[in-house]
C-alpha cells in the first residue's frame, strides 16, 4: 500500500491523498479532488495498512479517540497523516509534505513579509485556512534567518514538515508527540534553551499563546500560525483565549509585541496549471497598536486600506492585482482553495 501511495505522490502534483474503505483512492491536485475509479481500496486492505503504520501508543489513542495524527516517512517522501473512523469504516488523509526548502524568490511574498525576518523580537503571525501554504512561508522565512544571522532557532511543530539544517544559525526542530508532549510544554522549555528565534507550529490554547506573547515581549522573535482569515480575526482569536479578567493585560501585551499579521490563501491559476498565493498584510504600526490596546480591533480593516505606504495590503487588493496581471481569473478568485 505504501509503495502504491508513493507512486501516486511521485507522479502527480498532489497535496493530499484520500483513502476511504471500499471506495476509490482520491487525490487533491491543484485544489480539486480527483478520484481513481480503477483503484478501490477495500476495508480489510485499509485496516491492515493502518495497523502496519501505527505503534502501540497510537493504536491505543485511535481506539479511544477514534482518530489519530502521525508523521509517516517513506524513502524521500514524508506525509502528515490523519486516520479517522466513519460510518463506512476507517478512512485516512495523507498530506504530502514538501521536504525541499522553498526559495523566497519563488513565493511572491510581499516585501513587508520578507522584512519580518529582519525583526530582532516580537510576534509574527502567519494565518489562513488549512492547506494555504502557511508552513511554506514560514520555512522560507526561517531559512532566510538561518542563512543571514548568527543565532539559535528552535521550532516546535506537529508534525515537522520542512527540515532545516544549521547554516549560520543553530537550528533545533521538535515534533509534538515525538520530541515534546505539547506545544505549551515545548515552549516553556524553549525559554530555558537560549533561543533567538522561536517557531510555534500552532497557537491554539491559553498556555501556548501566553508563553508566546511573553517570549516575544522578552527579546525573542516568535513566529506562530493560526487557522484564521484576516488580521482582525487573528487578533481577536489571540485575545479570546484569555479569561475576561486578563484581556486588558493581553491587549497591552499584544499591542507591544505584535509586528505583523499575514493572511494567505491559494487560488487556482488561469495562466497555467497550479495555484498561487494571495496575501493580506497588516503591519503593527503605532496606530494599529493603539487600536489593539483600546479594544478597537474593528478599525484595523480601515487602517490596512490606508496603510499601503507601510507595506499593508488587503486580500481584495491582492486578488485584484492577480486578476489584472492575468494570473488568476474571476472564477479562480471565487474558488479560493
Amino acid at each position: 500500500m505504501l509503495e502504491k501511495i508513493a507512486h501516486y505522490a511521485r507522479n502527480n502534483k498532489l497535496s493530499d491523498i484520500h483513502i476511504h474503505s471500499d471506495e476509490p483512492l482520491a487525490m487533491r491536485i491543484h485544489g480539486q479532488i480527483h478520484s481513481v475509479p480503477e483503484d478501490v481500496i477495500t476495508r480489510p486492505q485499509l485496516t491492515q495498512f493502518i495497523e502496519s503504520i501505527l505503534d502501540a501508543g497510537q493504536v491505543e489513542h485511535f481506539r479511544k479517540q477514534k482518530d489519530v495524527d502521525l508523521a509517516l516517512p517513506h524513502e524521500e517522501l514524508r506525509f502528515r497523516v490523519n486516520i479517522y473512523t466513519t460510518a463506512n469504516g476507517p478512512a485516512m488523509v495523507m498530506r504530502k509534505i514538501e521536504t525541499q526548502l522553498p526559495s523566497l524568490d519563488t513565493l511572491g511574498l510581499p516585501k513587508a513579509v520578507i522584512d519580518a525576518a529582519g525583526h530582532r523580537n516580537g510576534l509574527v503571525l502567519v494565518t489562513g485556512p488549512t492547506g494555504s501554504g502557511k508552513s511554506t512561508t514560514l520555512a522560507a522565512l526561517i531559512d532566510k534567518i538561518n542563512q543571514e544571522r548568527q543565532g539559535n532557532i528552535i521550532t516546535v511543530e506537529d508534525p515537522i514538515e520542512f527540515l532545516h539544517h544549521s547554516k549560520s544559525c543553530l537550528v533545533s526542530q521538535r515534533e509534538v508527540g515525538r520530541d515534546a508532549v505539547s506545544f505549551a510544554t515545548a515552549l516553556k522549555a524553549m525559554l530555558r534553551e537560549d533561543p533567538d528565534v522561536i517557531l510555534v507550529g500552532e497557537m491554539r490554547d491559553l498556555e501556548t499563546v501566553s508563553l508566546a506573547l511573553t517570549a516575544a515581549e522578552t527579546g525573542h522573535l516568535v513566529f506562530g500560525t493560526l487557522h484564521t482569515n484576516g488580521a482582525p480575526n487573528s487578533i481577536n482569536r489571540i485575545l479570546d483565549v484569555f479569561p475576561a479578567q486578563q484581556q486588558a493585560q493581553a491587549r497591552s501585551q499584544l499591542s507591544q509585541s505584535l509586528r505583523l499579521v499575514v493572511t494567505q490563501q491559494l487560488l487556482r491559476r488561469a495562466d497555467k496549471p497550479g495555484r498561487i498565493a494571495a496575501f493580506e498584510v497588516m503591519v503593527c504600526n503605532i496606530a494599529v497598536a493603539n487600536m489593539i490596546r483600546e479594544n478597537k480591533v474593528f478599525q484595523i480593516d480601515q487602517a490596512m486600506q490606508t496603510g499601503k505606504s507601510t507595506g499593508m495590503m488587503t486580500m481584495e487588493e491582492s486578488v485584484k492585482q492577480l486578476i489584472a496581471q492575468g494570473i488568476v481569473d474571476h472564477e479562480g478568485a471565487r474558488g479560493g482553495h
